[in-house]
């Protein structure tokens, strides 16, 4: 009888009881716990690592608009002026020119931010596609065009020439798509794209030549950018013939 029951014992845990051992892993219990511990310290290690990517992106961009287009902050600089050293500057970015894209991305994500909400201010889809191209050119002039500038100058083998490379244009497309759909666009996704690009490259222009985009400049903009919407079949939405 004793052999027996120390048996059910060992092969039968109470009912409502908690399992431990094999039993408790096999349950999930201690995977449960390794899991949200392993969370916390995630959680924890990545605050930290974004407050370090904001710090390297903050102290990089004040350098660049210090030293305009006349002088490029190296690493070290850009450490030192963060507080950080150069192991945190490698964890998170593989060169300066990955620091410089990640810098232009920063910036393009504030200024889609910036456009949706000037968009937001008007109910007519043509006066939205508007206020997102002039939100955007408005980056050619004053204070702004000389952070712009002085970052991508900063950027790889760009020298003083124009790039082609637009690290933010997918947010400022996606700020367009909606209002691209309500005008009747067959396709708002590439045809948001494809207005984002000749958007950017107007401003590219006209940064590198150091001269603001006038009104004239920008309604042109608006009008081609109504005017290259691929309609939907026996559809002109735009009002533009």
């Amino acid at each position: 009888m004793t052999q027996n029951a120390n048996s059910d014992v060992a092969h039968h845990d109470p009912p409502d009881g908690p399992r431990s051992g094999a039993g408790a892993v096999r349950e999930g219990r201690p995977a449960d716990v390794a899991a949200r511990t392993a969370q916390r310290t995630l959680a924890a290690r990545a605050a930290d690592y974004t407050s370090e990517v904001r710090r390297l992106l903050d102290a990089a961009l004040e350098l660049m608009r210090g030293g305009g287009t006349s002088s490029r902050p190296r690493v070290a600089d850009i450490v030192a002026a963060a507080g950080l050293s150069n192991d945190a500057f490698y964890r998170h970015f593989p060169s300066k020119d990955a620091l410089v894209s990640a810098l232009i991305e920063d910036g393009a994500d504030r200024l889609a931010s910036y456009a949706a909400h000037q968009m937001g201010k008007e109910t007519n889809p043509a006066e939205k596609v508007l206020r997102w191209v002039e939100a955007i050119l408005a980056q050619s002039r004053g204070e702004a065009a000389e952070i712009t500038l002085a970052v991508l100058w900063n950027g790889s083998g760009l020298g003083g020439q124009a790039t082609g490379r637009y690290p933010g244009a997918a947010g400022l497309a996606a700020a367009l798509r909606d209002t691209f759909a309500d005008l009747g666009s067959a396709e708002p996704d590439f045809d948001a794209s494809l207005a984002t690009y000749a958007t950017l490259g107007v401003l590219a222009d006209h940064l590198w030549k150091r001269a603001p985009v006038d009104a004239a400049a920008a309604e042109r903009v608006v009008a081609f950018c109504l005017r290259m919407i691929t309609p939907s079949p026996s559809t002109d939405p735009t009002g533009v013939a």
